[in-house]
């Protein structure tokens, strides 16, 4: 095998689990397609080495193969979708698409998501309403994973959070990130490929500091409170309002607390609406290159915008091809091999 495949044969082969798990055509391509832009986009925490835990989950009857989902609930400026355990691929590319329809209504429209699975790279779902010229915003909440500022234990979860604007003919500007310093995948991703992660990171099982990702169970919220904040908040927005809550169960330990389950919102505003997009757009042009013109701090070559270099990352892979490390290769290949489909 080859350490280094084209997007559209790992999207295929990634596609081709998902089918032979029990997906529809649609839903497998569209789960491949976002994990494989991480992938390309130089954030292999959410790409494929994700599929192995996505078939645990579906195994564990946590993630739905044959989800009905819906719109539960509409409002003038509002949906509430059921997503009935849908993979997140699924749930937030119709979030998306059911805030734009909103937006372009009113101004402004809210799409929450009800009981979904791992809702992947958040800014896939924010650009694709960037795209349509909308501003979004979208949170994500998950259950326990992550310390809360001053505890020693798990409280809140490394809930992303993500910003997207459009910007002219080219790429959006796109803000994705976790609460935690680092997103729990960056560490897996780290113990997988044999290296150590920065000290601030996480703590390990007795709560202390440790730079070991093996060793590494409790991320820690970036900015310490800060995190933990926007944290909590995520929580109270997608879970709360949706009738779903999952921190108070996971910390109570009550049945079902640590089953994999997510709730989201996704938020579209109709630029358009408000003032002219185009002039929107140049105004933005005029405030990056300000900020880009700026005297830089030694050790800076360039400074960047929000998803610029995932941008840069993405147009490189798609020419060169994305490395897979041996560890994550050898795991998608046991998948593989217990449904009988043929490697790239």
């Amino acid at each position: 095998m080859t350490d280094t495949l084209s997007a559209e044969d790992l999207a295929k082969f990634a596609a081709d689990i998902f089918i032979a798990r029990g997906f529809s055509a649609d839903h497998a391509a569209k789960i491949a397609e976002v994990l494989v832009w991480a992938d390309l986009r130089g954030a292999p925490s959410h790409g494929v080495q994700r599929i192995p835990r996505y078939i645990e989950i579906i195994d564990d009857g946590e993630m739905n193969t044959r989800p009905a989902i819906r719109v539960e609930k509409e409002l003038p400026a509002a949906v509430l979708i059921e997503a009935d355990r849908a993979p997140g691929q699924v749930s937030m590319r119709l979030a998306a698409a059911e805030a734009a329809r909103k937006a372009r209504a009113a101004g402004i429209g809210l799409a929450l998501v009800r009981r979904t699975t791992h809702t992947a790279a958040l800014g896939y779902y924010t650009r694709l309403a960037a795209l349509e010229g909308m501003a979004a915003i979208a949170g994500s909440a998950s259950w326990s994973n992550m310390v809360y500022h001053g505890a020693r234990e798990v409280g809140v979860a490394s809930n992303p959070f993500s910003i997207a604007i459009p910007h002219g003919k080219g790429e959006p500007l796109v803000l994705d990130m976790a609460t935690a310093v680092a997103a729990l995948g960056k560490i897996v991703h780290a113990a997988r490929s044999g290296k150590t992660i920065p000290e601030g990171w996480a703590l390990d099982d007795a709560g202390n500091p440790t730079t070991d990702p093996k060793k590494a169970t409790l991320p820690l919220a970036l900015g310490g409170p800060k995190g933990s904040g926007l944290s909590l908040m995520i929580e109270a927005i997608s879970s709360l309002i949706t009738a779903n809550a999952i921190i108070a169960d996971t910390i109570e330990g009550k049945p079902g607390g640590k089953a994999h389950r997510q709730n989201a919102f996704l938020i579209a505003i109709d630029i358009a609406q408000f003032r002219d997009l185009p002039g929107f757009e140049r105004d933005l042009t005029r405030m990056i290159a300000a900020l880009k013109a700026q005297p830089r701090q030694a050790g800076f070559e360039e400074i960047l915008m929000p998803g610029e270099r995932g941008a840069r990352e993405l147009e490189k892979r798609r020419k060169a091809g994305i490395a897979i490390p041996p560890a994550t290769w050898t795991e998608l290949m046991k998948v593989a091999d217990r449904f009988g489909v043929k490697a790239p």
